[in-house]
C-alpha cells in the first residue's frame, strides 16, 4: 500500500493550515469528540486496507489451485489492484469538489463491498481480476483521502501514526486469518465474505463521522488554500527530487509488495512449510514492519535519515542472503519478521528526504506523485516475479528479492546525495549534510 508513514519521521510533510473538513491549528490541545470519531472511522478503514492487501499473498495459492491457473496467470492480481488505485487519483478530487469527503465516506467502503462480494461469489477467473480492480479504486480513494487529511491537521504526525499503525495491525492480522479459516476445512472465499462485512461496518463509521462534511465544506477550504497563494503544483516535475524519489519508489514499493504477495507460496513449495507457518512468515513480516515504524525512528533521528536508511538497506541485504541459504521454516520465518523490521523505515524515509528538498508548498502534490509512481511498482515487480516463477520455478523468488533489494539501495544512495535547491534549507537537513558529508 505504498504511503504508510511513520509519525517520527513526517514532520517535514505535516505542517499544513488547516484541515479539508475545517479543523484549524488553532484548536484546543484536547481533540474534540467529532474530531476523535472521524479519526476513529478512519483508523478502521485503514485496518480495512491492511486486511485486504495483506491476504492476497495468502489466497495466491488457494486461488490458483481452485482456477487452475499458471503461476503467471495469477500474478495478473497483482496488476489488477494498483490500475484501480492509480484511477482513483484522478478522480479523487472531483469526488471531493462534488460531494465532499462525505462523498468520499459513501463511494469508497461501496466499491469495497461491490469488489469483496464478487470474490466472495468465485466467478471466474476474469470477474476476480474485475473485483481486484474495483477494490483497488476504493483503496485509493480511502488511502489518499484519508492520508491527505490527517497530514494537513494539526496533530498531524499523531493522526498519521494511528492510521498506519491501524494499517500495520490489519496487514498482520490478514494472513494468519485466511490461513485458521483454510486449515478449518472451510473454503478461501469465506475470507471474502468476512471483509463484505468489514467493509459494509466501515460504511456505517464512516458516514456517521463524516455526515456533515460535504462539497461546500471542501470547496471553501480549497478557497482558502487559494487565498494563500500556494505555488502550482505542476512545479514538483522540475525538481529533480522528485523524479529520484519517484525511481526510489518505483523499486522500494515494488520489493515490499513483491515479498508480501509471493513468500506464502514460496515457503509453502520451496521450504515446505506447514500452512499455518507460511502465513506467519507473512504475518510476521508486517508485524516486523509496525514495530520497525514504530521503533527505528528515534535511531533514525540521531544517525541521520539518509546514513541510517543505508544501514537499514544493508542489514536487509544480509537477511535476505540468510534467507536464501538456510532452508529451516521456522528460520525463515524469523528471517521474514526480521527483514520487516529492519525494511519499515525505507518509505517513511523516502517522504521524509522528499519534503527536506522541496518546499512546503510542494510537499503534498510531491508526495501524492511519488506514492502513485510506487503503486505502480508495486504492481509490476510482483507480476514480474511470476513471470519468472512461471519459467524457472520459485526458487527464483529469493534471489529475485535480493536482487530487487539491491536495487532500491542503488536508486537511494543517487537520491540522497541531492541537496536542497531551494531557499529555507530546514537546519535538520543543514546539519544532517554536515554529518553526511
Amino acid at each position: 500500500m505504498t504511503t504508510r508513514l511513520n509519525d517520527n519521521e513526517h514532520s517535514a510533510l505535516l505542517n499544513g493550515r488547516t484541515t479539508e473538513d475545517g479543523d484549524h491549528t488553532g484548536v484546543p490541545k484536547k481533540l474534540d469528540m467529532a474530531l476523535s470519531i472521524k479519526i476513529a472511522a478512519a483508523m478502521f478503514s485503514f485496518s480495512a486496507l491492511g486486511l485486504f492487501n495483506s491476504s492476497i499473498g495468502a489466497v495466491l495459492p488457494l486461488i490458483s489451485h481452485q482456477y487452475s491457473l499458471t503461476d503467471l496467470h495469477v500474478s495478473m492480481l497483482f496488476l489488477a489492484g494498483p490500475m484501480g488505485y492509480i484511477l482513483a487519483a484522478q478522480l479523487s478530487d472531483a469526488i471531493h469538489c462534488r460531494l465532499g469527503q462525505r462523498g468520499i465516506a459513501v463511494i469508497g467502503p461501496v466499491f469495497q463491498i461491490v469488489a469483496t462480494l464478487i470474490i466472495a461469489l468465485h466467478p471466474k477467473f476474469g470477474w476476480v481480476l474485475v473485483a481486484f480492480a474495483i477494490q483497488g479504486l476504493g483503496t485509493g480513494l480511502l488511502d489518499g483521502s484519508w492520508c491527505a487529511w490527517a497530514g494537513s491537521m494539526d496533530k498531524a504526525n499523531t493522526v498519521s501514526g494511528l492510521l498506519h499503525g491501524s494499517y500495520s495491525v490489519g496487514g498482520a492480522a490478514g494472513p494468519f486469518l485466511v490461513t485458521y479459516i483454510t486449515t478449518n476445512d472451510r473454503p478461501w472465499y469465506l475470507w471474502y465474505y468476512i471483509l463484505v462485512a468489514h467493509s459494509a461496518a466501515e460504511l456505517v463509521l464512516l458516514v456517521f463521522a463524516f455526515r456533515n462534511e460535504n462539497a461546500s465544506v471542501y470547496r471553501q477550504s480549497k478557497q482558502s488554500e487559494a487565498m494563500d497563494g500556494r505555488v502550482d503544483a505542476k512545479a514538483i516535475f522540475r525538481y529533480r527530487a522528485t523524479w529520484l524519489c519517484a525511481a526510489y519508489f518505483l523499486t522500494y514499493v515494488g520489493t515490499e509488495t513483491a515479498i508480501s504477495g509471493w513468500v506464502v507460496s514460496f515457503m509453502l513449495r520451496d521450504r515446505e512449510a506447514t500452512p499455518y507457518l507460511a502465513s506467519l512468515s507473512s504475518s510476521g513480516y508486517w508485524i516486523g514492519m509496525a514495530i520497525g515504524r514504530l521503533l527505528l525512528g528515534f535511531g533514525t533521528d540521531r544517525i541521520g535519515v539518509r546514513r541510517a536508511t543505508v544501514l537499514y538497506f544493508m542489514f536487509a541485504i544480509g537477511l535476505e542472503a540468510l534467507f536464501a541459504s538456510l532452508r529451516s521454516p521456522i528460520a525463515s520465518v524469523i528471517l521474514m519478521t526480521l527483514l520487516g523490521f529492519v525494511m519499515g523505515p525505507l518509505f517513511p524515509s523516502g517522504v521524509v528526504v522528499l519534503t527536506r528538498l522541496l518546499p512546503g508548498q510542494l510537499h503534498i502534490a510531491a508526495v501524492s506523485f511519488v506514492a502513485s509512481l510506487g503503486q505502480v511498482g508495486g504492481a509490476f515487480l510482483p507480476f514480474a516475479i511470476g513471470a519468472l516463477v512461471q519459467s524457472l520455478g520459485i526458487d527464483v523468488f529469493r534471489f529475485a528479492i535480493l536482487l530487487q533489494t539491491i536495487l532500491a539501495l542503488v536508486v537511494w544512495l543517487a537520491f540522497a546525495r541531492l541537496r536542497a535547491a531551494v531557499p529555507g534549507l530546514q537546519p535538520d537537513i543543514r546539519e544532517e549534510s554536515a554529518r553526511e558529508d
